[in-house]
């Protein structure tokens, strides 16, 4: 007696002959995910297009510094992108940067050691994140008016403490001339520590309880609360870490510029990190993000910077042009909300 055959079910092989239609190139998009993809697109876009206008772009010393020049804004850009999510906002985070620069050239001057410095600023860093957090938790106010009013305290704290001028020399120091000029396995240290920044908040967020909950918090905070979580213990986290790492952007602030700076390379970073973060796809009402869509739109907005700047185009019109970027970014992310237009019949 024979064993009876197997029969095949035609309709069980359409799954399996469709897949193997997938392109791989479509595999790898799906893989991304529209976001990513998209930011990616439009990247070499404007690669090829910028290298057609000027034959120096693609040279790889004007790559390098592409890479060296975003990392300040990057930086921003990725801890603005984690405090979006918990659904606030930090405007005051450039100055923040302006302050800790100030502290690490003035401690540096004082002591002659570089790591007392750096370790200065990252406490001031931390010292603003936590009262910037204390102020919206304990004074009730919200996050764009609380930093909009830090923005200007720690502002004119930089300029008091310095007289309104560059502090100090770190030029000759070991240490600042490794961060602001140094290359490890040929890249340089700035563009080594914006991705080694960026891949602890990623994992952060996609790998830890901690980032689900600022998720939960961001996306609904009623039912985050009702779920147990402490959304004043998380705030404060956020603003504090924010600051560590607006003292860090300082830190090379201080480092490429050899000294101490109030407000010069500090002023205005706040807008492009919610440029940065917003063109990433990061929901401004809170909830939705992702550290690698800023980091691609980090080097978008870095890429057309430079490329502007190559072709001689006025820095006053990178200022348009930022702020173009961002109307954009937020009017995709409305229509793509399928909200309800304001001020107009649904």
């Amino acid at each position: 007696m024979t064993a009876p055959t197997r029969q095949e079910n035609p309709m069980s092989a359409e799954p399996a002959e469709a897949t193997a239609r997938i392109s791989p190139v479509r595999r790898v998009l799906t893989g991304m995910g529209v976001q990513n993809s998209s930011l990616i697109l439009t990247l070499i876009a404007l690669v090829v297009l910028l290298s057609f206008l000027n034959e120096n772009f693609l040279r790889t010393s004007n790559l390098l510094l592409i890479g060296s020049a975003i990392t300040i804004m990057g930086l921003l850009s990725l801890v603005q992108t984690l405090v979006i999510i918990l659904g606030a906002l930090d405007i005051s985070v450039g100055s923040m940067a302006g302050l800790a620069s100030v502290v690490s050239a003035m401690v540096y001057t004082s002591t002659g050691s570089s790591g007392a410095g750096i370790l200065a600023a990252v406490v001031i860093g931390l010292l603003c994140g936590l009262v910037n957090g204390m102020i919206i938790i304990f004074g009730r106010v919200n996050p764009v008016v609380a930093t909009l009013g830090t923005l200007a305290t720690y502002k004119g704290i930089a300029q008091v403490v310095s007289d309104g001028k560059a502090q100090g020399y770190t030029g000759a120091d070991d240490l600042f001339i490794f961060l602001a000029k140094g290359t490890v396995l040929g890249l340089p240290t700035l563009v080594w520590v914006f991705f080694i920044v960026a891949a602890i908040l990623h994992f952060l967020l996609r790998y830890t309880d901690i980032g689900r909950n600022i998720f939960a918090i961001g996306g609904n905070d009623t039912a985050a609360r009702l779920a147990g979580i402490n959304i004043n213990r998380y705030i404060i986290g956020v603003y504090a870490l924010v600051g560590m790492v607006a003292a860090i952007a300082g830190l090379l602030i201080t480092a490429r510029t050899g000294s101490g700076q109030p407000t010069s390379g500090s002023e205005g970073l706040e807008l492009q990190a919610v440029t940065a973060a917003a063109l990433g796809g990061t929901m401004l009402k809170g909830g939705k993000g992702s550290i690698v869509s800023t980091v691609l739109a980090v080097f978008i907005v870095g890429v057309l910077d430079n490329g502007m700047s190559g072709l001689g185009i006025n820095q006053f019109w990178q200022n348009v042009a930022h702020g173009l970027l961002l109307v954009a970014a937020v009017v995709l992310q409305q229509l793509r909300s399928g909200e309800r237009r304001v001020g107009l019949p649904a």
